[in-house]
């Protein structure tokens, strides 16, 4: 959007919304190569910095975002969702075009909506849908390199689906997740834990994951154990093992031999919440 078309939308549209403060939702999508993940930190450029930096160059106001998910340094998103709190009477729709203006090109506001002043999109989200890819050829692909994970080794997609069901239901997770703190809860409830080869590429394997919570790394560590399984080095039900689920725990052998894969396979497709947030459904693709 050009200079001009922001200061028409920046002038012209007001908010019907009354009072002092009202509760805004976004719509974020990034590539998250040059950020250090989501979450705000000292002396690192991040997500949240750079939103709230062009919140603060489009209203002059501080304002402090909140996220539905603290995505890992080096992952993307396509389906973030944030919210906020502004005195500003602007249109949800002029936020949209205004943030973008402000944004480096690798974040983009997709949309905006007013919302409930107790909606958290943290809280309030009941699941969240991740995807993962590899790049599975023997040789790597410089136009991929950023948003896949490439593996050499052939992968049986049928034997990692195997064992990718193994990780539906509610289990605890702690085995998947070695950096949790050791007092909060690593239960969690998985819905879908999905492999297969993308549609439009015979070389590139999608995982999609969706689950009620996720823990740091969790998705990254499990799908490690996955590859591992599609190498042949490990049966399916290797699974059940690391969970303690089979009376024998492979969480030693699992913590020291196998790295979590790196981030940026890992992407944000959606957040969602038991009322639909937009008016249309999001339609992007997940396999």
């Amino acid at each position: 959007m050009g200079s001009n078309d922001l200061a028409e939308g920046q002038t012209e549209e007001k908010s019907e919304v009354t009072g002092e403060a009202r509760r805004l939702a976004l719509l974020v999508e990034y590539e998250g190569t040059n950020y250090a993940g989501f979450q705000l930190q000292a002396d690192e450029p991040t997500i949240q910095g750079e939103i709230e930096r062009a919140l603060f160059a489009f209203l002059g106001e501080q304002i402090r975002i909140r996220g539905a998910s603290r995505t890992d340094s080096g992952a993307h998103a396509l389906g973030q969702v944030i919210d906020f709190t502004t005195d500003s009477r602007y249109s949800a729709e002029t936020f949209v075009g205004a943030l973008n203006y402000h944004l480096p090109e690798d974040i983009r506001v997709t949309r905006a909506r007013d919302v409930a002043n107790s909606f958290n999109s943290r809280r309030d989200a009941v699941s969240r849908v991740y995807r993962y890819r590899i790049l599975n050829r023997p040789i790597p692909s410089p136009l991929s390199r950023r948003h896949c994970h490439w593996i050499r080794d052939p992968l049986q997609i049928e034997k990692m689906s195997q064992a990718a069901r193994h990780l539906i239901g509610t289990h605890d997770f702690r085995p998947l997740a070695p950096g949790h703190p050791a007092d909060r809860s690593a239960v969690r409830t998985v819905y879908r834990w999905e492999v297969s080869q993308e549609q439009d590429s015979e070389d590139t394997i999608a995982v999609i994951c969706e689950a009620n919570g996720f823990m740091l790394h969790q998705i990254r560590r499990t799908n490690a154990v996955l590859a591992e399984v599609g190498k042949g080095r490990w049966p399916p039900e290797s699974v059940l093992q690391i969970l303690g689920e089979t009376g024998r725990k492979l969480e030693s052998v699992l913590t020291s031999n196998i790295p979590s894969l790196p981030a940026r396979g890992l992407c944000l497709v959606e957040v969602k919440y038991r009322d639909q947030l937009w008016k249309v459904e999001q339609h992007h693709e997940t396999n």
